[in-house]
C-alpha cells in the first residue's frame, strides 16, 4: 500500500489523527493563554523524514517500502517514540503519535521530547527474515537521527523486542561499537530492562485503580471491557483482574468474546495462543469490536488503533469511565459527546504512559549500566503514575475541565515554559 493509499483509507474511515492532536493542544493553548509565537511552535512537528528503500524478499523479488520518523519537539530532551508496522499506517498519524508523545512524557515528568515511526507493511504478511532485513534496512535509513543522545525508538502496534533488537545491532555495527541505550523495550539480554513488556498494561492499571478511588467504586464490583489484546490490552486485563476487576470482555482484530459473569484472563489467552482467536472461549458469546465499546459494563479499556470511540458511536457507549490504553482512541468530537454524557475518560497521555515511563528507565540503566530489580521499576511507575494522576485532577478541578484537558494542562504549560527559558536559536 502506498502512502496516498493509506492516507485516503485513513480518511476515508475516520477523522485525520493529526487534526485531532492539533484541535487538543489548541483548546489547551486556549485556556493557558499562549503567546501566538509559541502555540505556532508548538503546534507543529519540528522534523518530518520520509524514506523509501528496497527490501529483498525470500523469493528474491525486491519491494520498494515507504517509511516515516517524526520529532514533534526536542526542548525537554531526546526525542521518544514508538516504530509502527502497518498496512494504514500515514505520515499525519505519525505526526499526531509524535505531539501526543511529547505531552505523554511531559505529563509524566520525564526529559524527554515526542517522537514517532513508522513503515507502510503488514508485518504479518513477511517472514522472520523479512521482517528482519526491512527493519535493519529501514534502521539504517533513520540512522542519521537516532540515537541515546537525539532519539529513542521503542516497540508500537506491528514491533517488538526482536525489532528493537536489529535496530540497536544496526546502529552498534554502522557506529563500530554496541550501543544499547539506541533503543527501548529490547530483550533483557541485551540491556532492555525488567518490567518493560507489562509496563502499559501496568499503568493502564494503576490509574484505572486511582480513578476509581476519586469516583468511590470498589474495583470488586466494577466490571470492564478491553478492547485489543495485543501486550497493552492483554496486560492491563490481566493486571486489572489481579486487582480485583470483573473483566467481561475483550477483542483482538478478529473479534472479541463477552461473559457478563466474568472471563478466566489467563485461561483466555491460553485459548488464545492455542487456537489463535478468542472465539470459542468457555461460554462466552461472540462479539465485534464494534459491539464491544457499545456493553453495558463500568470501566471501558480502548487499548487497539486510533478514532474508535467517534460522534458515530459515542451516544451509545454504556461505560461510565473510559481509560485509554491506545493512543488517540477517542476524537475531539466524541470527547464532548461523552462530557455532556457524564463520562469520565482518563487521557491517553495520561493512562499509557507506563510504557515510556519504564523505557526512560531502561534508558536510564543502559547509560550507566547498572540495572533494577523488577519490584524497583514497578514500585517507582505507580509512584510516577499516582503523581501524574494527581497533577492531572489537581489541574482539571481548578479550571473546570475534563480529566484530558486537565492532563494537556499540565503537560502543554511544561513544554511551554521550557520552551520559553530556552528561546530560539539563532
Amino acid at each position: 500500500m502506498t502512502a496516498a493509499q493509506a492516507s485516503a483509507t485513513l480518511d476515508s474511515t475516520s477523522e485525520n489523527p493529526w487534526h485531532n492532536a492539533q484541535r487538543q493542544f489548541d483548546e489547551a493553548a486556549e485556556l493557558l493563554g499562549l503567546e501566538h509565537g509559541l502555540r505556532e511552535v508548538l503546534r507543529e512537528v519540528r522534523r518530518e523524514y520520509t524514506v523509501r528503500f528496497p527490501v529483498k524478499m525470500d523469493s528474491g523479488d525486491v519491494r520498494m517500502f515507504e517509511g516515516y520518523r517524526v520529532q514533534h519537539n526536542l526542548t525537554r530532551g531526546p526525542a521518544k517514540g514508538g516504530i509502527r508496522y502497518h498496512p494504514q499506517v500515514s505520515l499525519d498519524e505519525v505526526k499526531a503519535l509524535a505531539m501526543w508523545m511529547t505531552w505523554k512524557c511531559a505529563v509524566a515528568n520525564l526529559p524527554y521530547g515526542g517522537a514517532k515511526g513508522g513503515v507502510i507493511v503488514d508485518p504479518r504478511q513477511l517472514s522472520h527474515r523479512e521482517l528482519e532485513r526491512l527493519t535493519r534496512r529501514f534502521a539504517s535509513e533513520i540512522s542519521v537521527l537516532i540515537g541515546p543522545d537525539s532519539d529513542i525508538p521503542a516497540p508500537d502496534v506491528g514491533t517488538n523486542a526482536d525489532v528493537m533488537a536489529w535496530i540497536m545491532d544496526t546502529v552498534s555495527m554502522e557506529k563500530g561499537h554496541s550501543i544499547p541505550a539506541t533503543v527501548t523495550g529490547k530483550p533483557l539480554d541485551i540491556g532492555g530492562s525488567e518490567g518493560r513488556a507489562s509496563a502499559t498494561g501496568r499503568g493502564v492499571t494503576v490509574v484505572a485503580l486511582e480513578a476509581c478511588r476519586r469516583m468511590g467504586w470498589d474495583p470488586a464490583v466494577t466490571t470492564v471491557a478491553v478492547q485489543g489484546c495485543g501486550n497493552v490490552g492483554s496486560v492491563s486485563a490481566q493486571l486489572m483482574q489481579e486487582a480485583g476487576f470483573r473483566v467481561v470482555a475483550i477483542s483482538d482484530v478478529l473479534g472479541g468474546i463477552y461473559d457478563p459473569a466474568g472471563l478466566d484472563v489467563p485461561a483466555m489467552l491460553s485459548h488464545r495462543e492455542r487456537t489463535g482467536k478468542l472465539s470459542g472461549f468457555g461460554g462466552a458469546r461472540d462479539v465485534t469490536n464494534a459491539e464491544l465499546l457499545e456493553l453495558p459494563v463500568d470501566v471501558l479499556v480502548p487499548a487497539a488503533l486510533e478514532n474508535q470511540i467517534t460522534a458515530a458511536n459515542a451516544g451509545r457507549v454504556q461505560a461510565k469511565l473510559i481509560v485509554e490504553g491506545a493512543n488517540g482512541p477517542t476524537t475531539p468530537d466524541a470527547d464532548r459527546i461523552l462530557e455532556q454524557r457524564g463520562i469520565r475518560v482518563v487521557p491517553d497521555i495520561l493512562a499509557n504512559a507506563g510504557g515510556v515511563t519504564v523505557s526512560y528507565f531502561e534508558w536510564v540503566q543502559d547509560i550507566q549500566s547498572f540495572f533494577w530489580e523488577e519490584h524497583e521499576i514497578n514500585n517507582k511507575l505507580e509512584r510516577v503514575m499516582q503523581r501524574a494522576f494527581a497533577q492531572t485532577m489537581e489541574q482539571a478541578d481548578k479550571h473546570g475541565v475534563s480529566w484530558r484537558m486537565g492532563a494537556y494542562l499540565v503537560a502543554v504549560k511544561r513544554v511551554a515554559d521550557a520552551t520559553s527559558v530556552r528561546g530560539i536559536y539563532p
